[in-house]
């Protein structure tokens, strides 16, 4: 079965299991020891690449299938067979010797040279490729922890720079799938066709764009069946609303009071996006305490929102609004000068539910700690702003995501979502327990955008949801609007183009 998981919904609420190259290696050796030959599960993997082959490219020319000397090499090799053997333009190339292929991979090649394919001689660096000519990486596969060097690498480039669409075999080469990073080289691919199991590389950090479209071909296994543990889970395309209907004799107040604290010199609009998010997000009341400069901007652009500007000495005015609030969220558009680290002292001792977002957070990271980090409390850093958190530099923030989500949550007691290219959300509870958003779009790569979702996740806990369901489906509601507000136009997008689809994908 082929499955796209970005258009599929999940077959339990919870989502697609994501597993480590390691745990789809043992998938795979359990498999074969429960009785299914490895070469068997070799031919299912061709047999899928080359149903995606006629299916997506019907009218290709032919096709050129680059080769490891691993397991996925073998894939390709059945891959070549197989358009051979239908009638398609073959071209092979092999990056080893055929006689160093073992296991599986020496079962594949005897068979291509059985049939009478010969790889070829010349380099492919030399070689014309013509548009209509559809490449197959089958170079590396998931088992790559460094980079793609020597002629592996030399190929990668060739496969990139020629004008035909490619095709990936469970992995683009040179890709590390644990983490969605990858060194000197990668495979730009169209589609990836990922077998057995769903990797959260192909979904966050630099994965993304190296994989273009993914669809995962499960070879007949159900990895849920089997004793090994899922790292993460992806978020599913929701098939039902996302919130519950409201009850008739609802009102205001059922909805739940969001106060925000932000919006301070030059930085009004972030607040004011975070208030018109959490009232999009279906909050019953919305205060955000700014600037008086900044109080006629706010009722112009949303009378809905009540909006106080911050007296000389706030400290009993803020206190009298966290009174009021069932949530607080501090922080977009706050600032460090004097009077945001007065606003983050006053805030830290606020007993409800708290989301710290934007300089909350660096102030929260140059040591004003909040007073009790048992409170359900949700924070939500960008990358730079998850590395001063932990005190290291933001590469090895984007080195490993999933592993510093966990540091964050664990480190913190927060629930943490790290915002980027497949954000991720964690829980202090169940750290190991991450879910990934595999929604969103780099039209929303723009000031304002984390402002938007900070408000979304305020306004579902002030409704109720737990701190862990409010971070997951706020992303979800943010992203997937980002994706409607983009379909079109991506380039330009804005962050008040998602409000209208917010409300739409939160009800």
């Amino acid at each position: 079965m082929l499955l796209d998981p970005r258009r599929h919904p999940a077959a339990v609420a919870s989502g697609f299991p994501l597993y480590t190259a390691a745990a789809c290696a043992e998938l795979d050796r359990q498999v074969i020891a429960a009785g299914t030959p490895g070469f068997e599960l070799m031919q299912r993997a061709a047999r899928s690449a080359w149903q995606v082959l006629q299916q997506r490219w019907p009218q290709a020319s032919g096709v050129s299938v680059f080769c490891g000397g691993g397991n996925n090499g073998g894939d390709g090799l059945l891959v070549a067979l197989y358009a051979a053997q239908a009638g398609w333009s073959v071209r092979l190339w092999l990056a080893v010797e055929p006689e160093n292929y073992k296991g599986e991979a020496a079962e594949a090649w005897a068979a291509v040279k059985a049939y009478g394919l010969a790889p070829c001689s010349d380099d492919p660096a030399t070689s014309d490729f013509d548009a209509s000519e559809v490449l197959v990486d089958a170079l590396l596969g998931i088992g790559l922890q460094g980079d793609a060097h020597g002629r592996v690498a030399d190929w990668i480039q060739v496969i990139n720079q020629a004008p035909g669409p490619v095709l990936a075999l469970d992995v683009p080469s040179g890709l590390r799938v644990g983490q969605g990073q990858h060194g000197n080289a990668v495979v730009q691919a169209d589609l990836t066709l990922t077998f057995i199991a769903l990797k959260p590389g192909l979904f966050t950090g630099q994965g993304p764009d190296a994989c273009g479209q993914v669809l995962l071909a499960d070879l007949g296994i159900q990895p849920s069946r089997w004793p090994v543990s899922p790292c993460a889970r992806l978020q599913p395309l929701p098939d039902q609303p996302l919130l519950p209907p409201r009850r008739a004799g609802n009102h205001k107040g059922s909805h739940g009071r969001v106060l925000i604290v932000g919006g301070l010199s030059g930085m009004g609009g972030a607040a004011l996006l975070a208030a018109r998010a959490a009232l999009r997000t279906g909050a019953g009341m919305v205060k955000v305490l700014t600037l008086a400069e900044h109080v006629s901007a706010f009722l112009a652009a949303q009378p809905e929102i009540m909006v106080q500007a911050l007296l000389p000495a706030p400290e009993q005015q803020l206190q009298q609004a966290m009174d009021w609030a069932d949530v607080l969220l501090i922080g977009p558009g706050l600032g460090q000068d004097a009077l945001a680290q007065q606003l983050w002292q006053c805030c830290r001792n606020f007993n409800g539910p708290q989301l710290v977002d934007a300089d909350a957070l660096n102030l929260w990271a140059a040591g004003s700690v909040p007073d009790n980090l048992q409170l359900p409390r949700v924070i939500t850093p960008h990358p730079g702003e998850a590395a001063r958190l932990l005190g290291c530099q933001l590469d090895q923030i984007q080195a490993d995501r999933l592993l510093s989500v966990q540091q964050l949550a664990s480190a913190t007691g927060a629930v943490t979502v790290l915002k980027g290219a497949g954000s991720l959300v964690a829980s202090p509870e169940s750290a190991a327990e991450v879910q990934l958003c595999p929604f969103g779009n780099p039209g929303m790569g723009v000031a304002g955008m984390g402002d938007l979702l900070s408000g979304c996740i305020a306004a579902l806990l002030a409704q109720g949801c737990q701190p862990t369901d409010a971070a997951a489906l706020g992303v979800l509601i943010h992203a997937l609007a980002g994706d409607d507000a983009a379909a079109e136009q991506p380039r330009g997008l804005l962050p008040s183009d998602l409000l209208p689809f917010i409300r739409r994908r939160g009800n």
